[in-house]
């Protein structure tokens, strides 16, 4: 199995890149205004910690965003991170055939 050409994409790097830089706003000025500790969203960021769903909340709301947006961030970034982990493992793996 070939590994990820390019890194995956965490939230957090959406996150500060498309939202935080442009709209000139710190982590902890959002943190306030969605009602969560300013380390939550700095944590998150800095790429240090993964998205929860009360966050996806949170941040879809204040920037008119929906929490799928988020979560899907989020789930594809496990998803590619885990296979890129798991690639021996996964290609060791024989597909059921499901025609037989």
């Amino acid at each position: 199995m070939s590994e990820t050409l390019l890194p995956p994409v965490h939230p957090g790097e959406v996150l500060r890149e498309e939202f935080l830089k442009p709209l000139d706003l710190s982590a902890g000025r959002v943190a306030k205004a969605i009602g969560v500790p300013r380390t939550r969203l700095e944590r998150l960021v800095e790429e240090a910690v993964d998205l929860s769903p009360d966050t996806a909340l949170r941040l879809a709301r204040y920037f008119g965003t929906s929490a799928e947006f988020w979560m899907n961030i989020q789930s594809r970034y496990a998803l590619e991170t885990l296979r890129d982990e798991m690639g021996d493992t996964l290609d060791a793996i024989t597909p059921h055939d499901i025609a037989a």
